[in-house]
Formats: structure tokens, C-alpha cells, sequence
């Protein structure tokens, strides 16, 4: 553990002791990544996640909207099934997704619904065009 910053000591002073004697025992000699250029990723901007997203890249995991997963999971039962060993198989795998998709389409997803619907557009402009004129 470090030591108290002493009353009266210039902060920023305290602090780059506190490096010069930690890089004279060494303490910074063997980091990893050391020498290397920070990693591509770095070069865009600044996202308060990126740790929480590299760590579900690395573990190989995701988190979709339910319909979005199950689009991705439809596509993935058509590559097995294009692939499957026989035609058994080929009709099982394309049954379970569709009991899959037809509880979607009778059953909104969970989530709260979006509550609203198209503006007209024309209305729109005319309220604008009101606005506009008892300026």
C-alpha cells in the first residue's frame, strides 16, 4: 500500500515520486504489453462498455431483442438443416423453429409494447406551417 500524500505536498509532485520510485525498483519492468501498440480497437471513440462488451466477444456471447434472436436463430436452423445427415433430421430441425416462429407471430414478444403509430406527414406540416405563421 502507498503511502499518505503529506500535508503540504504539492499533489501532482507526490504522485510523480511515487512513479519515479516505483519504476526505479522495477515494479513496471515486466507489464503486459509492454513495447506493443495499444490494440486497434482503441483508435475509435470513448465507450463506457467496452470492457462489458469484450468480455461477451471473448466468452462468445450475445443479447438480442427476442425477434432479432430469433431471426438469427431461424437462419442458423436452415444452415443445420441444409446440412443435416438425413431427412429425419432435416424435418425435425425445421419443425422446432417453427413452433418457435409461430408463437412469435400469435404472441407479442415480451417488452413493452411502442405505442404509437405513423404521423401523416401532412398534418405534420400543416401544424408547422401554423407555427410559423404567428411568429
Amino acid at each position: 500500500m502507498t503511502e499518505r500524500k503529506p500535508p503540504g505536498v504539492d499533489f501532482e509532485s507526490w504522485v510523480d515520486k511515487q512513479i519515479r520510485e516505483a519504476d526505479a525498483r522495477g515494479e513496471f519492468a515486466d507489464l503486459p504489453g509492454a513495447g506493443k501498440p495499444l490494440p486497434g480497437e482503441m483508435d475509435g471513440t470513448y465507450d463506457e462498455l467496452w470492457w462489458v462488451k469484450r468480455k461477451m466477444a471473448r466468452e462468445g456471447f450475445s443479447v438480442l431483442p427476442p425477434t432479432l434472436a430469433l431471426r438469427k436463430e431461424a437462419e442458423d436452423a436452415l444452415e443445420a438443416a441444409a446440412n443435416a445427415p438425413s431427412e429425419r433430421v432435416v424435418r425435425r430441425i425445421v419443425e422446432e423453429i417453427n413452433v418457435k416462429i409461430r408463437d412469435v407471430m400469435f404472441k407479442p414478444p415480451p417488452g413493452p409494447p411502442l405505442g404509437l403509430k405513423p404521423y401523416d406527414v401532412e398534418e405534420v406540416v400543416r401544424q408547422w406551417r401554423e407555427r410559423r405563421a404567428e411568429r
